[in-house]
């Protein structure tokens, strides 16, 4: 992973035409758009359909290629700039989120406990920050499960995403 993370980000529209700059990949179950600014990827979501045109831009198509080549699964960890601006808490949520390993899982109640939180209302803030990442896939918010259940996942296809990616780290096979 990149040591390039910012916490705020400009404009992502290619110097006010009001297209944005990015890619969009189609996989097996939806559509990812990812999008940037001129130094970071800014966003990276799963649509159901086809995503509006986008100003393509080298950065842009550096993220689509390494997204493209997880999801073949030929690459387990991202080498890109990232901007993801949020609060402080979740933004040390994403932030731990890019420490877990392709192929392994964590509970919502483990992270609150390495944030030094206990209780449930805690476990559930830190579900909360998952919900509201704005690099799913590159951050690995479907690396994070519940204790008893999988748990959530923002996505327009929802836990048909986080099932996919889950099975694609596991070579096929149920992670969870």
């Amino acid at each position: 992973m990149s040591d390039a993370v910012r916490t705020e980000h400009s404009s992502d529209d290619k110097i006010g035409t009001g297209i944005p700059v990015g890619a969009v990949l189609r996989a097996k179950i939806g559509w990812i758009e990812i999008r940037c600014d001129d130094a970071a990827i800014t966003q990276c979501y799963w649509r159901k359909i086809e995503p509006k045109v986008v100003v393509a831009s080298p950065l842009a198509e550096e993220a689509k290629r390494q997204v493209a080549a997880y999801i073949e699964g030929r690459l387990t960890k991202f080498d890109l700039p990232l901007a993801y601006p949020g609060t402080e808490f979740a933004r040390s949520v994403w932030d731990m989120l890019l420490r877990i390993p392709y192929g392994e899982t964590r509970q919502y109640g483990h992270l609150a406990t390495l944030l030094g939180k206990s209780d449930y209302s805690d476990a559930r803030a830190v579900g909360t920050a998952c919900g509201q990442n704005p690099i799913a896939i590159i951050i690995p918010c479907h690396r994070v499960v519940g204790a008893a259940a999988l748990g959530g996942y923002s996505s327009d296809l929802g836990l048909t995403a986080k099932r996919f990616l889950l099975d694609l780290e596991k070579g096929q096979g149920r992670l969870f």
